[in-house]
């Protein structure tokens, strides 16, 4: 019977949202405050959920010096005190939008592949602040 284990990682980054195809003032009007030229910063935490059976061994899902490395390389040095619309390639202007969706889906697509078949990833959840985070889960 698989068991689940999650891993919280923080970061702190600066992003703003902005489609380039799209007018001045039809980004602020989607994207409101968020579309403002001067980017804006988060401290973000990320929770990593990953699920396998309990090693009969070590009694553990992953082993955890594995998951901290992964972590570190997909999510903190690539993130922390970042501009992720200049510092992140994959979301540079005209590529993919830096909303917590995003991050989510990005994110647990990294460590998936990072982790191969160590572990399953079943949920990564990004949050800007205690009040907004969004999740992602395969279907």
């Amino acid at each position: 019977m698989p068991a689940s284990l999650t891993r919280r990682v923080s970061f702190a980054a600066a992003h703003r949202y902005r489609r380039p195809d799209w007018s001045d003032e039809r980004n602020a009007e989607v994207f409101g405050r968020c579309a403002r030229e001067r980017y804006h910063g988060h401290s973000y935490t990320c929770d990593v959920t990953v699920t396998a059976p309990i090693d009969p061994e070590t009694g553990m899902v992953v082993n955890l010096a594995i998951l901290d490395r992964v972590l570190a390389s997909e999510v903190h040095d690539r993130f922390d005190h970042a501009n992720i619309n200049l510092d992140v390639p994959e979301f540079a202007e005209g590529k993919l939008i830096p909303t917590g969706e995003e991050l989510a889906r990005f994110i647990f697509e990294r460590v998936q592949a990072k982790l191969g078949a160590s572990a399953r990833v079943i949920e990564v959840t990004v949050a800007e602040d205690a009040t907004l985070s969004a999740t992602w889960r395969p279907d």
